[in-house]
């Protein structure tokens, strides 16, 4: 081991081969970037200033706008780079520094959909107690511990990997930097850090699923004892967006990650890998704003000021 040089330089996967297409995928990567970040935004400011919207419904999704928007940031930038110069390398601190922006966004958005599970459960089988259950007191709590609890894990992870020497060969096969990627290029024993990513994410893993999918359970049981269809309807319809986005994230996080990442199943990977890095964040707000009345009413009230502004302007 002494005998190898390490590493300073980290070869990542090229999506496109055929020269042809890189332009096209060029160009169809950053408008889906741009319009995850605009959609993004866009429903961050509308919550933040319509007063409709001040509920902790609208306080999560904001939550998560600003998850997706930042997740997409962290990955899809250097992809387009990568992309339009050819050059599909970056230096080993900058792929420990993606890494563990990838994990601490990625931590956030799956404890913060266990929180907006909840949520949803409050307000379909306790709608009495919604206001007491569901302060903005303990929103916030809830927020700084999804927040918290994220960052904590993948400091930790970083921590562990100070203890790792990379020597090559320094090929992974993603175009973003991920802590099973590192491990592959390691050539000291990840035993102790494979420990660890199983243990805390194991844990962190299985706890959010349960908070997640758990709510539902009692939800479905407490809309079955509605009589009329109309009241089932009314209650699905409060988290049939929340419950689209989690079989998404979740479906695709468990492809990515515990499908064995076989030759046959390369390209295939790499789509999914794509889906879940770049076209759900830009689909998360496109389905709540789709379902949701109140985020429909507050962006065409923001369009018909800005369609009055000018008028009143030009009248002073």
């Amino acid at each position: 081991m002494k005998n190898q040089s390490s590493i300073t330089i980290v070869l990542l996967m090229n999506l496109s081969e055929v020269h042809a297409t890189i332009s096209v995928l060029f160009i169809f990567f950053l408008l889906i970037y741009l319009m995850t970040v605009f959609s993004n935004f866009l429903i961050i400011l509308l919550v933040v200033t319509c007063a409709h919207l001040h509920t902790p419904m609208y306080f999560f999704l904001g939550n998560l706008a600003f998850l997706d928007m930042s997740y997409s940031s962290v990955t899809a930038p250097s992809m387009l780079f990568h992309l339009i110069t050819k050059h599909w390398f970056m230096s080993l601190s900058e792929c420990k520094a993606q890494m563990f922006f990838v994990m601490y966004f990625a931590g956030s958005e799956v404890l913060l959909l266990a929180s907006m599970s909840y949520d949803r459960y409050v307000a379909v089988c306790r709608p009495l107690h919604y206001s007491q259950l569901m302060s903005w007191g303990i929103c916030a709590q809830m927020a700084f511990f999804v927040w918290s609890i994220a960052f904590l894990v993948a400091i930790t992870h970083m921590i562990c990997l100070r203890r790792l020497t990379f020597c090559g060969p320094n090929r992974i096969q993603n175009f973003f930097c991920d802590l099973p990627h590192l491990f592959q290029i390691s050539c000291t024993d990840t035993t102790i850090n494979v420990l660890v990513l199983l243990i805390v994410g194991g844990v962190l893993a299985s706890a959010a699923f349960v908070a997640t999918f758990y709510p539902y359970v009692r939800i479905f049981r407490a809309v079955l004892r509605i009589g009329t269809s109309d009241g089932k309807s009314k209650a699905f319809s409060t988290c049939t967006s929340h419950l689209t986005v989690v079989i998404m994230y979740y479906a695709s996080v468990a492809f990515i990650y515990l499908v064995p990442d076989t030759s046959n199943l390369l390209t295939l990977n790499r789509v999914v890998t794509v889906i879940y890095t770049l076209i759900t964040p830009l689909l998360n707000p496109l389905i709540y704003s789709l379902r949701s009345k109140d985020l429909k009413a507050a962006l065409q009230r923001a369009l018909n000021i800005h369609r009055l502004h000018p008028d009143t302007t030009t009248r002073r």
